[in-house]
């Protein structure tokens, strides 16, 4: 197991709040905002904007880190 989630503040349209992500998530989410050129703000806030009322802002971020990497897997095949 990779340890206990770790709690980071954003800022979403203006408004703070705090997302609890496993370390390895953390990294992802920080290594696909760089290369999209965005802050992790700015990409958290699309995230928040395309989930479902269903699906916590945590959970539509690992969504969103997976699906990433199986397109890139899928892009090296």
């Amino acid at each position: 197991m990779t340890g206990r989630p770790i709690k980071h503040s954003l800022t979403i349209r203006g408004h703070r709040t705090s997302v609890s992500l496993e370390a390895p998530f953390w990294d992802e989410f920080r290594r696909i905002a760089e290369a999209e050129g965005k802050t992790l703000n700015a990409l958290a806030t699309e995230i928040d904007t395309r989930r479902g009322v269903d699906a916590g802002l945590a959970s539509a971020i690992r969504v969103h880190v997976l699906e990433h990497l199986r397109a890139r897997l899928d892009a090296q095949r």
